[in-house]
């Protein structure tokens, strides 16, 4: 929508203009002035993200949970995604950065095309960081900078707060909440078997589809696995015209978005629930 492209366009003007710290108030007020968002919740604070934003977050623990890979991994993706793009998926960058984590075609990452593509962009940035010898005892700027090889490393490190509140909420630890909110007259035609679609792809063999819902195959991290897929479905909600999401006793709508979930005693507990 073409106030959605202005809005965007004076994010990135706003963020060179008053720096991180401006940019989370802007993002803050953008989210309740639009009408639409995310929040996410853990024991040690909230973060703000738009729709976009928690889409890509969301996006990126799916394909850690793919890989089987530590909360950690999780946090690095997360404190270099913001660095690097405030966990927008850009068409642009420096020279031919583009993409969630600004990764250039140039350098070997694959083509444009491949790294403006979320699940691909995510996987790409996991294969380098099991690279990292240690990476996950290495102090966070540390690790992210072996994969990213950017100018000033150390700017990774401010991130760590943020990105330990975004894996709270999207890996599905107990604790953690994902939120969304957006005007219903702009929701699109429910099509949740794209929605299943898009989901096996980014979790792989971790999911299963069927007549309505995501299911976890039995095995461990089943739990966080099931919050996992319900954030991703909410924060996809508009995307695929999604109504309600309904997991382990807990229930989320469209409607009443922006008041978080609801206790629902009949939400299975190994079955995420979409329409």
């Amino acid at each position: 929508m073409r106030w959605r492209a202005l809005a965007g366009l004076l994010a990135v003007a706003l963020v060179a203009a008053i720096g991180y710290g401006g940019y989370r108030l802007f993002m803050n007020a953008h989210t309740a002035l639009l009408g639409d968002g995310c929040r996410i919740t853990a024991p040690t604070g909230e973060v703000q993200l738009s729709l976009g934003q928690a889409a890509n977050a969301a996006t990126i623990a799916g394909v850690a949970h793919r890989k089987d890979l530590p909360r950690r991994a999780v946090v690095i993706a997360y404190a270099t995604a913001e660095q690097e793009s405030h966990i927008e998926n850009l068409a642009y960058g420096d020279r031919d950065s583009v993409g969630i984590f600004q990764q250039r075609p140039s350098q070997g990452w694959g083509s444009a095309d491949q790294l403006q593509d979320p699940v691909y962009s995510s996987r790409k940035f996991f294969d380098a960081l099991e690279k990292v010898d240690g990476y996950a005892k290495k102090d966070l700027h540390e690790a992210a900078q072996e994969v990213q090889r950017s100018f000033d490393g150390s700017l990774y490190a401010q991130h760590e707060p943020m990105a330990e509140i975004l894996a709270a909420g999207f890996t599905g630890e107990k604790g953690g909440e994902v939120t969304c909110w957006f005007r219903p007259d702009e929701a699109v035609k429910a099509d949740p078997k794209k929605a299943f679609t898009e989901l096996g792809r980014t979790y792989g063999d971790k999911v299963r589809a069927e007549d309505g819902a995501v299911s976890v195959p039995e095995g461990t991290g089943k739990a966080a696995t099931g919050r996992s897929l319900a954030a991703w479905a909410v924060t996809h909600a508009e995307t695929y015209g999604l109504t309600e999401v309904r997991h382990a006793g807990r229930r989320w709508t469209a409607e009443t978005g922006h008041d978080g979930w609801a206790d629902d005693t009949e939400a299975p507990k190994d079955r995420v629930l979409v329409r």
